[in-house]
């Protein structure tokens, strides 16, 4: 044990010898009632025994004073424990709520151990330390903000709730918790989490950065897949199951179609290894649902949902002068269908809902159709491009990063003969670079998304590689959302976009939990041709039905599933290696840093002395007090004159 302050000791042996010697030098007489003043003498005689300096007594009154002036000198020293925990003053909180956070092999789970780890840092601030509580794990959040209110940090703490969707990025949450350190002296940084995180490896936290890792097992499995798929009899089924953990297990997976039983199977799972089974399945089937007969220690990815696509397919319009490579890299895209347009059509009459999609090969006509375009080879300039030249043997440079459009695509081996000189605005991003000239431009303007490849398929090997359904496949997903080879799965936060015709009043979703929302009341936002809906956190079937004038004239449904291995991989990291500008690395609170101050309970604990002190010493008129409550109503014995 130590104290901030120990200079308050000395109180007590300054004050302690005081209270002491007053009761040395404290005349202790009794009043008394006596017959005859004979016995006056006997009490003058009293006055030598009562001389100062006399030997001490006992004496409880002085025994519950001096243990009141030895609790208030300890509260004033501020006695405290050395524990595992922080040491600044200003505190920032990284409070990781990301879906891993839901296991529960620490009860109840791993976010509720995280909340009461926060809220014990919380109570090791010193009286005038502040501190920020950031909730990391989809969207950040900052529900307190430099606060030394102990109930407003409480309050915001316990308010966090888990997130499916978003991952557990700490990027922004460590930039911001970075530029609230540099303002602050002692400022302090505490990331509370499993450890499965990610963080960009130039950040330099200007403060020390504490880790509290939370949870202890590694064991889960999940359903990592499920998809239905239209097929030649009906529809196909496929399933997988992914083992997570560090050993072998055998789990059941239970399979079930518009919520009936359908079938069952066991399967043998090595550490991080998946099995998968095809079923064919009727066409008529709506729903598919996977379910593992055992609950482990993440039930959110026990279980995952499908729907169906068959006759909800997604029309686009393809205007070329014929393109077999394009025709049939469409045609293997499920939920698809490709409306081959001659190039001589200049007038498009179909609307958003019913085609949101053209291609243009080797096309540009003068007036655009609505919805979204994808340019191939484009032979002239438009509104959202220019075309300045050619290139001549362009080497084939995707720019780094995590690019969504190419995603599983490589395209080391591709070579392109020729290809369109591009300049483009702003509103599009490189995703594909050629010698200074971007090769395969994305990007949103004026609520449409383009696309634009500069070069013809029939100018490259492209349409010979591996790469080119997956790429073809990415490019239709960005230009129609919940269409092609992911048609109808959404992953959890992901904003629902569905396009709609103008004639549309209104748009209703219902949630996995049978709430509705609604265009009408703005829980569903209309623009640009398009509804959004952004709420999808929680996992299950989203059904969006269009009406006009009160009439159903269209419906979707899209499944949301927690397919996410980073997720899913619960094992708690020991250690997370955050740089920091001091040099350190480790992030691990081992060392005995945090205080436990506990000079609160000694100040309670005094006052209760002061009490008992108080009672003690006016226990004569309590007595009295007492004996007049016992006697009230009593008539009283007359007294006889003489």
């Amino acid at each position: 044990m130590s104290f901030l302050t120990p200079l308050a000791l000395l109180g007590a042996a300054i004050i302690g010898p005081l209270i002491v010697a007053m009761y040395f030098l404290k005349l202790r007489r009794e009043e008394r009632t006596v017959s005859s003043t004979f016995l006056w003498q006997r009490m003058v005689r009293d006055v030598e025994a009562n001389a100062p300096w006399q030997k001490l007594r006992r004496n409880i009154l002085l025994l519950l004073q001096l243990l009141l002036l030895l609790l208030l000198v300890l509260a004033l020293a501020r006695p405290f424990m050395f524990s595992t925990g922080i040491s600044g003053r200003n505190l920032i909180l990284i409070i990781d709520r990301s879906a891993s956070m839901g296991a529960t092999d620490v009860a109840p789970s791993r976010l509720e151990a995280a909340k009461t780890q926060a809220i014990t840092l919380v109570d090791q601030l010193p009286d005038d330390g502040r501190a920020t509580v950031i909730a990391a794990g989809g969207q950040m959040e900052v529900p307190a903000a430099s606060s030394s209110d102990r109930r407003e940090l409480r309050s915001a703490i316990s308010a966090i709730e888990l997130r499916n969707g978003g991952g557990s990025d700490l990027s922004q949450a460590l930039t911001l918790a970075s530029a609230l350190a540099a303002r602050e002296e002692q400022s302090e940084v505490a990331i509370i989490s499993d450890g499965n995180v990610s963080f960009p490896a130039d950040v330099r936290v200007p403060a020390t950065v504490r880790y509290f890792p939370i949870g202890n097992t590694d064991t889960n499995v999940a359903i990592s897949a499920l998809s239905l798929q239209p097929s030649a009899g009906g529809q196909t089924l496929f399933v997988q199951a992914t083992n997570y953990g560090a050993n072998p297990v055998t789990r059941r997976v239970d399979l079930f179609l518009d919520d009936r039983p359908f079938n069952a199977f066991d399967v043998t799972l090595e550490p991080g290894r998946e099995a998968s089974r095809v079923f064919d399945i009727p066409a008529q089937v709506q729903t598919a649902e996977a379910r593992l007969g055992e609950d482990d220690a993440l039930p959110t990815d026990n279980r995952a949902v499908a729907v169906s696509i068959v006759n909800d397919a997604t029309t686009i319009r393809v205007v070329t002068p014929g393109n077999r490579f394009l025709e049939t890299g469409l045609s293997l895209l499920p939920g698809l269908q490709a409306q081959i347009v001659p190039t001589s059509t200049t007038t498009f009459t179909e609307t958003v809902a019913e085609i949101p999609v053209t291609i243009f090969d080797g096309v540009v006509p003068d007036t655009l159709p609505p919805g979204n375009v994808f340019f191939i080879n484009p032979p002239r300039s438009t509104e959202f491009f220019s075309v300045t030249g050619t290139l001549d043997f362009p080497a084939v440079r995707p720019l780094p990063g995590d690019e969504p459009l190419l995603r599983n695509v490589s395209l080391s081996e591709v070579s392109v003969l020729k290809a369109a000189r591009l300049t483009v605005g702003n509103w599009g991003r490189v995703v594909v670079d050629g010698d200074g000239a971007p090769l395969l431009v994305a990007g949103e303007r004026d609520g449409r998304r383009v696309a634009v490849l500069a070069f013809a398929l029939q100018e490259s090997d492209l349409p010979l590689q591996v790469a080119f359904p997956l790429l073809l496949s990415n490019l239709v997903n960005f230009l129609a959302p919940g269409s092609g080879a992911e048609a109808a799965q959404l992953a959890p936060g992901q904003p629902l976009a569905l396009p709609i015709d103008q004639n549309i009043t209104e748009v209703r979703l219902t949630r996995p939990d049978g709430s509705v929302v609604s265009s009408a009341d703005g829980g569903i936002q209309v623009q640009n041709g398009q509804a959004v809906y952004a709420d999808t956190d929680a996992l299950g079937v989203y059904a969006v039905e269009e009406f006009r004038n009160q009439e159903r004239v269209a419906g979707h449904r899209y499944a949301v599933n927690l397919f996410t291995a980073g997720e899913s991989r619960i094992g708690p990291q020991q250690d997370m290696n955050v740089p920091q500008t001091s040099g350190l690395q480790s992030t691990v609170a081992r060392e005995q840093v945090g205080r436990d101050e506990f000079w609160r309970w000694l100040a309670a604990l005094a006052l209760l002395v002061l009490v008992i002190e108080w009672l003690v010493y006016q226990r004569n008129g309590i007595a009295y007090l007492r004996d007049r409550w016992r006697n009230r109503g009593k008539p009283q014995k007359p007294v006889r004159a003489r």
